[in-house]
């Protein structure tokens, strides 16, 4: 990936001397037309086209803003009742996650929502040990995070 992006900055900079134009309109046309160079000569890298990754990495981040604003809002209506009905409880992820920062950046991402914490993670980093402010249904709640979460750390890994 890192090779790819580099070509594309190579190819950007030889634009902008073959059109002896060094301004940033020069170079964000050459950048364009370097992707497009890049993306039709993909077959011959290693790994996948590099954007795709990008993408991901946006799309996670704006994942984490949807779920973080979601569960804020829960966490308000929760708070706000006049009876405190909650049901606290601690639940066991199981995660097909291997490298360790994947392992990290999922528990940091659920760590930062709002109502829900990891509290352990066992020795062989197959299961997140999570405690969460209020948990109707455990199956559902693993189902959430491994479809949200985890589904999208992977796209970007992957």
């Amino acid at each position: 990936m890192a090779f790819q992006i580099l070509l594309n900055f190579f190819l950007a900079f030889v634009w902008m001397f073959l059109t002896v134009s060094f301004t940033s309109k020069s170079f964000i046309i050459g950048y364009i037309l370097g992707l497009i160079i890049t993306f039709a000569f993909r077959r011959f890298f290693n790994s996948r086209f590099y954007m795709e990754r990008v993408l991901a990495v946006i799309s996670l981040i704006l994942l984490f803003l949807k779920e973080l604003i979601l569960s804020n809002i829960s966490v308000l209506k929760t708070l706000l009742k006049p009876k405190l009905d909650i049901k606290p409880g601690i639940f066991a992820l199981p995660t097909d996650l291997t490298k360790n920062w994947e392992i990290t950046l999922l528990a940091n991402l659920i760590t930062l929502t709002p109502g829900t914490l990891v509290v352990d993670i066992s020795f062989d980093n197959k299961i997140l040990y999570i405690h969460t402010l209020d948990i109707p249904d455990v199956d559902e709640a693993i189902d959430d995070i491994k479809n949200t979460f985890e589904k999208a750390i992977m796209e970007v890994s992957r």
